[in-house]
């Protein structure tokens, strides 16, 4: 079973400035609720139980976010009735005991953050996920653990994106493919219109193998200084470990740019 799952959080979030100069971008509020909670349901829901959050020691806010007892008990002793306040409180007191903290002080990637939580990663599979990726409507990441489940294999969350746009992505090479998954055979990011294998994109959410550390320990640097998730991939794929794509049935919504992030909060609030 996927019992982890790694957040990576230490991005600077400079697409979405002037908001995240005071906010984090994974704790800006959609439709009354920053994205990283609807995260951690979907998780929740598809059995996670624990959390690793991948945070530089700089930025105190997300701990805080989670951790902010004696605020809340201070104004609850004033508002002894209020049933809202109290909800609130006790949403956020569940995921208290679900979250570890790993500290990554610069955004070196997302294989160095994954790198960063080797320690506490306890079974052979563990889910990552990106925070600026939403699916709604549908659970991608229980699809992703029912597929492995029955595939045995990593698997990767993808959806088909307008060809002309394929040099804005990670694009997957398909075989093998069914009504709602293939088997990979190639991971080329952001590639030309010539030399995309598909149109078939990875979105956020990743069940890795444990082994891929092993992989990120002796993996050199790439493009912008840094270790990335998408190389280590390559590489045990070349290997013959298998990955799939989960062709998830949920709706994309992407809250990474400043037009984005307004989109997902008209989406979301008519989702509700």
């Amino acid at each position: 079973m996927i019992k982890q799952a790694i957040i990576p959080l230490a991005g600077l979030g400079t697409r979405l400035l002037p908001l995240t100069s005071v906010i984090p971008k994974e704790l800006l509020p959609i439709n009354g609720k920053p994205n990283l909670e609807y995260i951690l349901e979907e998780c929740i829901d598809a059995g996670i139980k624990q959390f690793i959050f991948v945070v530089p020691k700089n930025r105190p806010s997300i701990k805080k976010y989670f951790f902010n007892d004696k605020f809340y008990r201070k104004i609850l002793k004033k508002k002894k009735n209020d049933k809202k306040l109290k909800q609130v409180f006790k949403r956020i007191k569940k995921y208290q005991k679900m979250i570890k903290f790993v500290y990554q002080n610069k955004p070196q990637g997302t294989g160095d953050a994954v790198l960063k939580c080797y320690k506490y990663l306890k079974d052979k599979y563990f889910l990552m996920l990106l925070a600026d990726d939403l699916i709604i409507k549908k659970n991608c990441s229980k699809e992703m653990i029912a597929l492995h489940k029955k595939t045995k294999s990593a698997i990767i969350a993808t959806k088909k994106v307008n060809r002309n746009n394929v040099s804005r992505w990670g694009i997957l090479g398909v075989t093998n493919k069914t009504k709602n998954s293939f088997l990979i055979n190639e991971v080329i990011e952001k590639p030309s219109i010539k030399q995309a294998p598909s149109n078939f994109a990875i979105i956020g959410r990743y069940i890795l193998p444990k082994k891929i550390i092993n992989v990120l320990r002796s993996q050199k640097k790439g493009k912008g200084g840094e270790i990335h998730i998408t190389d280590a991939i390559k590489t045990l794929i070349k290997n013959d470990e298998k990955f799939f794509g989960n062709i998830f049935k949920g709706k994309y919504v992407d809250c990474g740019t400043l037009e984005s992030y307004i989109n997902s909060n008209l989406k979301i609030s008519r989702k509700n």
